[in-house]
């Protein structure tokens, strides 16, 4: 049975020193995400302000008065992203405030710009580095809720979603951690220009990230290079490969997706842990 590298990059006291592990690297039976409408309790659909815009996204929180910690997560490049109330039943049953905001062009955001598979793709890394504006403005939003513990938000994001999610951990205003899945797993090979952008983004990144990817995606490069660039540059980060997820590059990439307990489940919880001290 081959074993797929693990590589762990740590640093300073949140990281302890590099070291190369493994995970059994035989195929996980592939499980799609459950339906939003049967995943967990229904969300709020709130609006918050990026800039000129008005976006929407869906609110999530646990029972209580908090203050809760909280993650923010950033969707795909889907045209409708919905409530993922699979990443919720995940999130909010371990104490978590979860919002999945909406960027514009997109979703219940579709109004406020275009969609972005629609743009020439010479306008893809001018146009995530826009979204970023969004991610960075449903971070201030969060929060500014009351029930939001505000020095202990997180983003994370698949696909897309991982891009913008490094490009906020670049940023690192109100933020303490980033969890990049599978970012530029699809577009790497092909797009040059967002390969210099997101190794910028790793070397000056303001807080810890963590790189998660199935062995079977549809490339594993991006984590891999992307936290050598970080260690390298002296910032602290974290890189696993996964066993395959199903048996397709699309159910590789589909690692991301949640439920009660997803197989990164343990290790995204330390993270956000370690990352909060």
């Amino acid at each position: 049975m081959r074993s797929p590298r693990v590589l762990r990059l740590r640093h300073l006291a949140l990281f302890a020193p590099a070291l190369i592990g493994c995970r059994a690297s035989s195929a996980t039976a592939y499980a799609p995400p459950p339906a939003y409408e049967d995943a967990g309790p229904p969300p709020s659909l709130v609006a918050f302000p990026s800039g000129p815009r008005t976006l929407h996204g869906f609110l999530y929180r646990p029972a209580g008065d908090g203050p809760f910690p909280a993650v923010v997560f950033n969707h795909g490049s889907e045209p409708m992203p919905g409530d993922r109330r699979d990443e919720a039943v995940f999130y909010v049953p371990h104490g978590f405030v979860l919002f999945v905001p909406h960027r514009r062009g997109q979703g219940r955001s579709s109004d406020a710009g275009e969609y972005i598979e629609r743009l020439d793709r010479a306008r893809l890394v001018d146009e995530l580095v826009a979204q970023t504006d969004d991610v960075m403005a449903a971070v201030e939003y969060v929060r500014s809720l009351s029930y939001v513990d505000g020095a202990r938000v997180a983003v994370a994001g698949c696909s897309f979603g991982g891009i913008v999610s490094l490009f906020a951990a670049e940023r690192g205003t109100g933020i303490n951690a980033a969890v990049d899945f599978a970012g530029g797993a699809m577009s790497w090979t092909h797009t040059p220009d967002l390969q210099v952008r997101m190794k910028q983004a790793a070397r000056a990144a303001r807080v810890p990230v963590l790189f998660i990817q199935a062995e079977n995606d549809f490339d594993t490069t991006p984590s891999r290079v992307l936290s050598e660039e970080m260690r390298s540059a002296g910032k602290p980060a974290r890189m696993s490969i996964y066993p395959p997820n199903g048996s397709t590059h699309q159910e590789g990439h589909h690692l991301c997706y949640g439920s009660e307990n997803p197989a990164w489940g343990d290790e995204v919880l330390s993270f956000l842990s370690a990352s909060a001290h």
